[in-house]
C-alpha cells in the first residue's frame, strides 16, 4: 500500500537536520571543553560543580538528536523513496473532478 506523505520530503528535511546539527558539534564540543575545565576552578563549590556536570551532560545530549535523526529516516518504509523517485518520473496528472 503506497504512503499518502512524501518519504522524500522527509529525507530531505533529515538531511537539512544533520547539516544544521554538523554546524552545531564543533561549538559543542568547545562549549564542553570551557565547562570541563570551568569544573576546575580552584575551591568551586559541590553545588556549582553539580550545575557544570549538568551543563557538560546537556551539551552530550546532541547524541540523542542524532539517534533521532535515524530513527526518522529508519521509520520511512523500506522503498519508498524510491517508488515515489519513479512515480515523479512519469509526471504528475490532475483529477477531473
Amino acid at each position: 500500500m503506497p504512503i499518502k506523505w512524501s518519504a522524500i520530503k522527509v529525507s530531505e528535511a533529515m538531511d537539512m537536520v544533520e547539516e544544521f546539527i554538523k554546524e552545531a558539534d564543533l561549538p559543542l564540543f568547545q562549549a564542553k571543553i570551557v565547562a570541563t575545565e570551568a569544573r576546575k576552578i580552584a575551591n568551586l563549590p559541590g553545588y556549582m560543580d553539580d550545575r557544570l556536570c549538568r551543563l557538560i551532560g546537556d551539551i552530550e545530549r546532541i547524541d540523542n538528536t542524532k539517534e533521532s535523526i535515524k530513527a526518522v529516516r529508519n521509520a520511512i518504509p523500506e522503498g519508498a523513496i524510491e517508488a515515489e523517485q519513479e512515480r515523479g518520473k512519469h509526471g504528475t496528472t490532475q483529477l477531473l473532478i
